[in-house]
């Protein structure tokens, strides 16, 4: 049984489980490309529609000589990097190589990479600090462009604003802590950059003991810098995003964060340590340390009621091994990279839970992560 999940079928893009009844009508944000549903059912495939295909040679125009000068005239060629392996740039440390990999720097860097990428119909991925995604063994054919735009600046007491790039844990987190500001410090030890904050409204629990409700990012979240999919600059406020429990609008359009501005609280410095050495003792006895074993986060949406990891645990799962790949020990819904795992491994275990839960429950596990680029049979 195959409610959700990846599908069987050679592809090229970003596949994305079916969060929202929006997304067959919108562009996916990370790929600029069109969502469709695919013949196997519950989840869709980001490619061109056969007008943009034939009207844009979407299949072939990183190897293009005439794509690949305009890219360089305009991103610099010696800025372009050519057959990048993506696994060292993911937390899961999977993934076959980019055609194409630039690092944008600053927010004109970012917003000009992702112009030109559309302007040429070229199939493009926006990179942050790689969680929640599981690269394909195959790679990317296009052009991955990867946010490394800086800066922190303190605007005042409590507004700080930082660059779609920076990483929240440990950069921006300890600049505020330092400070005596709280809000981001419930986030520590969550790899993400801000812009991956936004797109996923990053949460954690909130402080021990009671941990009696999820706090999100979007309660200190004031406004951000974004390129729309209309190709605008502008500065929206908090309310645009929809946000929701990973959930955001930029799963919908294709917008892209140049830059967030955070209102914090000023709160006592040891007092904000001290919910951080909690947070980070709290994650240590579930999650793996991503030294040791690289992963994704949690593979699988939250159910309401009952967690995914339950269920597979009670299904027996837990610990199953599959290649290098492996159902996390300590957390059930966590896949694990032991050593050597491929996106193959990981995708065989992705479908053995899904279809034991569905078999032994009748729950259907949907996955959270994002499948970017190719990915063969199994």
């Amino acid at each position: 049984m195959r409610d959700a999940g990846v599908p069987r079928a050679h592809t090229t893009g970003v596949l994305a489980p079916p969060g929202s009844q929006r997304i067959p009508s919108q562009r996916h944000a990370t790929c600029g490309l069109r969502p469709v549903p695919t013949a196997a059912g519950g989840h869709y495939v980001c490619q061109p529609t056969p007008q943009e295909a034939r009207s844009r040679s979407l299949r072939s125009t990183t190897r293009e000589p005439d794509a690949l000068r305009t890219l360089a005239s305009e991103l610099g060629a010696e800025r372009l990097e050519r057959d990048v392996p993506l696994a060292p740039l993911t937390t899961f440390r999977i993934g076959g190589p980019a055609d194409l990999l630039y690092r944008a720097r600053t927010p004109d860097e970012l917003a000009r990479a992702v112009q030109v990428a559309r302007g040429l119909g070229m199939p493009w991925f926006l990179l942050g600090r790689g969680a929640n995604i599981l690269v394909g063994d195959g790679g990317f054919r296009g052009l991955v462009v990867r946010s490394e735009v800086a800066g922190v600046d303190f605007l005042d007491d409590v507004h700080v604003r930082a660059g779609s790039g920076v990483e929240t844990f440990p950069d921006l987190i300890d600049l505020t802590v330092a400070r005596g500001l709280g809000g981001l410090h419930h986030y520590v030890g969550i790899p993400s950059t801000v812009g991956g904050a936004l797109w996923q409204n990053l949460h954690f629990l909130a402080p021990a003991p009671a941990r009696e409700r999820t706090v999100f990012i979007e309660e200190i979240l004031e406004s951000a810098e974004i390129l729309t999919e209309e190709g605008e600059r502008r500065t929206v406020p908090v309310e645009y995003f929809e946000l929701g429990y990973d959930q955001s609008i930029l799963h919908h359009r294709a917008d892209v964060v140049l830059s967030a501005t955070f209102r914090l609280e000023p709160q006592p410095v040891e007092e904000l340590r001290r919910v951080m050495r909690e947070n980070l003792a709290w994650r240590d006895e579930r999650h793996p340390d991503l030294w040791l074993y690289p992963c994704a986060g949690s593979i699988f949406k939250k159910i309401d009621g009952i967690g995914a990891g339950r269920l597979i645990d009670e299904c027996g799962l837990k610990g199953r091994l599959h290649g290098g790949a492996g159902i996390f020990h300590k957390h059930a819904n966590i896949i694990v990279n032991f050593g050597g795992a491929t996106a193959r491994d990981v995708r065989w275990l992705i479908d053995l839970a899904q279809e034991t839960v569905a078999r032994e429950t009748g729950y259907a596990l949907v996955p959270e992560i994002a499948f970017v680029g190719e990915f063969g049979e199994l």
